[in-house]
């Protein structure tokens, strides 16, 4: 059985405490704890092969044994064969490669160059790939091999993020994360990093296969095993985190690692919230997708800075709190840990004239443009041209509740589905007078509220909380997902302590339920 939040963040304090106390005593436990997963695989192994040669030499050497018995011998040899083959099977799975544009040497050669600048001075694993992939981001993925036996190393690239960064920050960013592979580091640190990554796709793996025995054996193991595995060595990845971050100051400098930091924060909003969702919104009324999306985002990441949303998107960056979500330390934790002052931030924060797509991409960065648009659009055509015909639809439903609410009153039914339609058809805010017209009448209608809190969370307006607790109050399976608007919405504004008391309340709801 998977732990629940609660648990988690419970044993996660109390290791806090332990590693603080006693950090070789923690150390060697986690490494104890790492070893289980294979330990147990050996094990089960060991005990199902020694199972089937005790089968066999019974089947060979016991003359004195019935044919019947002979029979349910090799009756009982069948479920062992088929654990060892769903096993076998698992463990030798292929995941995919990641989606994207593999690079090569000889297209970008700077691009390779600063790579192995990097893989050289920290003496971490060469890559085997090197992807272009649309999100903003850039990560190391290990995808593991023939029964864990080594892994091929991916170094995934996302344009947008070459657009908003220059050559240092960018440096810095892959220093980050090269740091956690780093030689020059921890080895402990290094491997346990890897464990946690390498267990979680075994975890997946099995999930995927189900498959006789395995689902009993090893699923159930793994899935009590992992969770498990990844509270106990949370402090530690805690730690890795802020050792990546001064293995990319040492190397790309400070003050690109800062800036970096807080341009990845500020601007992932800007392309996330901003950018891809006005580009989702021309399904509206467009009934194919746009055909250059990725030329749009590098307009978009140099033009549309607005100073309103951009401070916005600084201020709650900078609110944030570290918590037991995310390994990553809060923005302003880390901007601390080299030496900077949250006020510090906001001076580090402009435009690069030369962006890091420009230097290394070079003369293939049109050419490697238009690539990825391509792909984007053969990937989403098929869903963009479903949405279309559906909102086309909901569309004239929509104009049909409209004017019928002129001549008539609309049920219950038809002032809700009315409001729904309004948020998908003309947006969020459009939508609002319409919820309210919904509520004024119908106080209590448990998705109306929800709506409407969501709706105005989003706008940072507090009232929000007042309807969504509505909405929990009258529909219990709107409770989780009331709290997880709520308390980020608390913790973004800096507003801790509100939050925690706030989620207590929710986890006695749960306790006494």
């Amino acid at each position: 059985m998977s732990m629940t939040k609660e648990e988690f963040e419970k044993l996660v304090s109390r290791l806090e405490i332990y590693a603080k106390s006693h950090p070789n005593e923690y150390k060697f436990r986690v490494g104890l704890l790492a070893i289980l997963g294979h330990i147990y695989i050996v094990a089960v192994l060991g005990i199902l092969i020694a199972a089937i040669i005790g089968l066999i030499l019974l089947t060979i050497y016991g003359h004195y044994l019935s044919s019947a018995l002979i029979k349910l011998i090799f009756v009982l040899m069948i479920p062992v064969f088929i654990i060892l083959r769903s096993l076998f099977n698992v463990l030798t799975m292929r995941l995919p490669p990641p989606n994207g544009i593999e690079l090569q040497r000889s297209q970008v050669p700077l691009l390779f160059k600063l790579v192995d600048h990097l893989t050289s001075t920290l003496q971490c694993p060469s890559f085997n790939h090197i992807v272009l992939v649309p999100e903003f981001n850039a990560a190391v993925v290990q995808i593991p091999r023939f029964f864990l036996l080594g892994q091929d190393n991916y170094l995934l690239v996302g344009l947008p993020l070459l657009h908003a960064l220059s050559v240092e920050q960018f440096e810095a960013v892959l220093a980050h994360e090269f740091g956690h592979l780093s030689g020059n580091h921890s080895h402990f640190h290094g491997w346990i990093y890897r464990m946690r990554h390498t267990w979680g796709l075994i975890l997946e793996r099995f999930a995927q296969s189900q498959q006789g025995g395995v689902g009993g054996l090893f699923f159930r193991f793994f899935n009590w095993y992992i969770p498990f595995f990844n509270a106990y060595s949370f402090v530690l990845a805690r730690a890795n985190e802020y050792e990546a971050d001064k293995c990319a100051a040492q190397l790309a400098g400070p003050v690109s690692t800062a800036s970096a930091l807080v341009n990845v924060h500020v601007l992932g909003q800007l392309v996330d919230n901003n950018f891809w969702n006005e580009i989702y919104q021309k399904v509206n009324e467009q009934p194919e997708p746009p055909v250059t999306p990725f030329n749009q985002l590098e307009i978009c990441l140099k033009t549309d800075r607005e100073p309103e949303k951009i401070q916005l998107w600084l201020e709650q960056a900078l609110k944030a709190k570290t918590d037991c979500v995310d390994t990553h330390p809060c923005l302003s934790d880390r901007l601390k840990a080299l030496n900077f002052a949250p006020e510090e931030a906001a001076p580090l924060l402009t435009a690069t004239p030369d962006t890091a797509a420009q230097e290394l991409l070079g003369e293939q960065l049109t050419s490697l443009t238009e690539d990825l648009n391509q792909q984007w659009k053969t990937l989403i055509t098929f869903q963009w041209r479903e949405r279309y015909t559906y909102l086309q639809q909901s569309r004239n439903l929509l104009q049909e509740l409209e004017e019928l609410a002129t001549t008539d009153i609309l049920s219950v039914e038809q002032m809700w589905e009315r409001a729904r339609l309004t948020v998908e058809i003309k947006g969020p805010d459009a939508a609002i007078p319409v919820l309210k017209s919904l509520l004024s009448s119908n106080a209590a209608h448990a998705n109306g509220n929800y709506l409407l809190g969501q709706i105005l969370i989003s706008r940072q307006n507090d009232e929000g909380i007042k309807y969504l607790k509505v909405a929990m109050n009258n529909e219990p399976q709107l409770v989780v997902n009331s709290c997880e608007i709520i308390y980020y919405y608390l913790q973004q504004q800096g507003r801790e302590i509100e939050a925690n008391q706030f989620l207590q309340e929710v986890r006695k709801r749960f306790r006494f339920s």
